[in-house]
């Protein structure tokens, strides 16, 4: 078989695929919550239609690349620390019942903890999968100072899940995921979580001053990846950086089978 007539039979079968509900979570801010909401819109894009939530008020940069169309949602914390469920319910009916769309919504560390408890609360993720739905929870986990409560948070999460749906982001961008000298894949956090994992994606380190300062253009331009690629604020030599991250993340997405 070609490698053409291989990408097209994946094609075929990814679009056989009932879309998933993708919830970009993690109680920490500043981890690349909006960064991978956005890559995972640009993936599943390349297959099926997706629509997109931007529910971090306080900063909405997931809803500010246009060109993902994800809709901002003002409000959705009352004045008394709870979700305002006027808001959210038709939500969770569109997530329900558009089972041709995939979907990624994206959070912040504000309405982490009403989210996720009003989440809780109504059973939304076993309502969601009764109706054919699957549902990933993506939780970026950081090096650096703050991988102790980005896997404080990823724990927090998964002790509340039942089902195996975790898809966790080892973010390098504060460094490299280790502690004690070991890589997370021999965490001891590892083993109690992996009956709810389907697997991890690395964004791996890389150098600031060429692949990060490429990234951090297109991020303050708000653009996709395409579209920074088909730009001509782009230098060749940037076009192909951004075409390596790109690759990359979206290979390792594929061995996910998201």
């Amino acid at each position: 078989m070609t490698a053409t007539a291989e990408k097209k039979l994946e094609a075929q079968k990814q679009a056989t695929i009932t879309p998933g509900i993708h919830i970009v979570l993690q109680a920490k801010g500043g981890v690349g919550k909006s960064y991978i909401a956005s890559l995972l819109a640009q993936y599943l894009g390349q297959q099926r239609p997706v629509r997109c939530y931007d529910t971090d008020p306080g900063n909405n940069t997931f809803a500010r690349i246009k060109t993902l169309g994800a809709t901002s949602i003002d409000g959705l914390v009352d004045n008394s620390g709870v979700i305002n469920q006027a808001q959210f319910d038709p939500i969770v009916q569109q997530l329900a019942t558009d089972k041709d769309t995939a979907w990624v919504i994206d959070t912040g560390a504000a309405t982490f903890l009403p989210l996720w408890s009003y989440v809780q609360e109504n059973q939304i993720l076993s309502l969601l999968e009764s109706m054919g739905r699957p549902v990933f929870i993506h939780c970026p986990v950081v090096g650096g100072e703050a991988l102790a409560d980005t896997l404080n948070g990823l724990r927090s999460i998964s002790r509340t899940v039942s089902s195996r749906c975790l898809v966790v982001w080892l973010n390098e961008y504060f460094g490299e995921v280790i502690h004690d000298g070991k890589h997370f894949e021999d965490f001891a956090i590892v083993q109690e979580l992996l009956p709810k994992v389907v697997g991890w994606v690395l964004l791996p380190e890389r150098t600031k001053n060429t692949f990060g300062e490429d990234l951090k253009k297109m991020q303050v331009q708000h653009l996709t990846f395409r579209e920074a690629i088909e730009s001509p604020m782009f230098l060749l030599v940037s076009k192909q950086r951004l075409q390596i991250v790109l690759r990359d993340a979206f290979e390792q997405l594929d061995k996910l089978g998201l």
